[in-house]
């Protein structure tokens, strides 16, 4: 036993963590896999990935952790492993368990952005709406306080200057109530020139884009995701919340891990207008889990989530049904900023429109993988397509920690995925090509728009 399990099965005073069965196989079960070599892949490497995977979850921060990978459009790693309810720190020893499997539904927080910034892509496609547009070429009353220079691609690309929300707008009782919601946005003061400044936005994005889909399209956002992604492509989940029948079988969030420490609580707190322990009672409310908050509370599935991954990885066609053409997604995973200060989170990132993307060096989704999208959903929410590798990943986690011992054996679970995927190399050649080819055709479509 090294160091690291000994402090994790032991714990601090301060560490919030969940029980961790010495049998993990009790908790552990799985869905459909192929044979890894169908894929590529040796047996060993990916039995090596989740036995990294299982190391996480030993560390006590996540109840219920699930995963689906695909190589080539083909599942060799489909699991989950621990409870969807009844484990966490703060649960009585005696509360019921429920097993996760991997059929459990979770919420996947900011890793909604990438699905929201797709439908908007759609409707960009179908001519609804252009990215070159005002906001308020759709929401006349957002034009207040400076803001009618903002775009639906400043939004997109996390440039509109309006990266917060104010405490009000987190009332969840205000959300089945459009008009003030878009009161609010309105009233909201311009804090940098639009396109000048990235600065993540965690919440407000995204409420404005749904008010611009609902005033474009005549259907709120919900109903247009349902129509033009998660129906054709056979969806049962990958929705704004979920129905009331559904909500007992959403997998429940939980804290763990230390306190985050200032500067993190103060920055948390910015972003997310709420505090840590708060996101987290939020995030299991029936009003959350059944109502539309775009940027945060897509419900789905590991194995949904990185179908949809898939489907972006092949061009915007999925099982022979065709979603997206392959320029839109091409266009909608280009880089808009390269490793430029994010002012909300404080670190160097690379943005697409909608999309956080990979590179040589270290990053989200690993490393050596520059050509790589997806996007992270607090806090240990993985989702991601690497042409390169062709490879489609989502690791979806119940618990919310921010800094403890954790982070080693994420480092190592990516280190073992790293190993397990090599680079084939006629995949990047041709997606860089195919990128090309997108990027021309914005150009010209942008140059028409104007």
């Amino acid at each position: 036993m090294d160091v690291l399990q000994l402090l994790t099965r032991f714990g601090l005073p301060f560490l919030a963590r969940c029980r961790v069965p010495r049998d993990l196989e009790s908790v552990t079960s799985a869905g459909d896999e192929a044979p890894a070599h169908e894929a590529g892949v040796r047996p060993e490497a990916v039995e090596r990935v989740w036995r990294s995977i299982e190391a996480l979850y030993r560390t006590g921060v996540h109840p219920a952790v699930q995963v689906c990978i695909r190589r080539h459009g083909i599942p060799v790693l489909h699991r989950s492993l621990g409870h969807a309810e009844g484990n966490a720190p703060d649960d009585p020893p005696d509360a019921p368990l429920i097993p996760v499997t991997t059929e459990t539904p979770f919420v996947i927080f900011s890793a909604a952005k990438a699905v929201t910034a797709m439908l908007i892509h759609k409707l960009d496609e179908k001519r609804a709406l252009h990215l070159e547009d005002r906001v308020c070429d759709f929401i006349p009353e957002f034009a207040r306080d400076g803001k009618r220079r903002i775009t639906i691609r400043h939004i997109l690309s996390h440039r509109a200057g309006v990266p917060n929300l104010p405490p009000e707008a987190m009332d969840l009782g205000l959300h089945d109530q459009p008009e003030r919601i878009v009161e609010i946005l309105s009233g909201q003061r311009l804090q940098s020139r639009p396109g000048r400044i990235l600065a993540y936005h965690a919440v407000s994005g995204g409420f404005i884009l749904a008010e611009v889909v609902r005033r474009a399209t005549g259907d709120d956002i919900r109903t247009v995701l349902e129509r033009e992604i998660c129906e054709p492509l056979g969806f049962r989940w990958m929705r704004y919340g979920v129905r009331p029948e559904d909500i007992d079988r959403v997998a429940r969030n939980a804290v763990t891990g230390p306190p985050p420490p200032p500067p993190i609580s103060g920055m948390l707190r910015r972003a997310l207008g709420l505090g840590m322990r708060e996101v987290v009672e939020f995030s299991n409310d029936p009003r959350f889990v059944t109502g539309v908050i775009p940027s945060a509370n897509v419900v789905t599935t590991a194995e949904e989530l990185s179908r949809f991954y898939q489907c972006l990885l092949d061009g915007g066609e999925l099982d022979g049904v065709r979603v997206f053409e392959p320029n839109t997604v091409r266009h909608a995973t280009s880089e808009q900023s390269y490793w430029e200060i994010d002012l909300t989170l404080g670190v160097p990132l690379r943005y697409g429109l909608g999309f956080m993307l990979g590179d040589r060096r270290p990053n989200l989704f690993g490393w050596d993988n520059p050509l790589a999208f997806g996007h992270l959903g607090f806090t240990n929410v993985f989702s991601w397509a690497d042409p390169e590798r062709s490879l489609s990943v989502a690791i979806l986690t119940s618990g919310k920690p921010i800094l403890s011992l954790h982070a080693v054996r994420l480092v190592q679970m990516f280190v073992e995925m790293h190993r397990a995927f090599p680079k084939v190399e006629s995949e990047g050649e041709e997606w860089q090509r195919a990128r090309g080819r997108a990027a021309a055709a914005a150009a010209r479509r942008q140059v028409g728009h104007g």
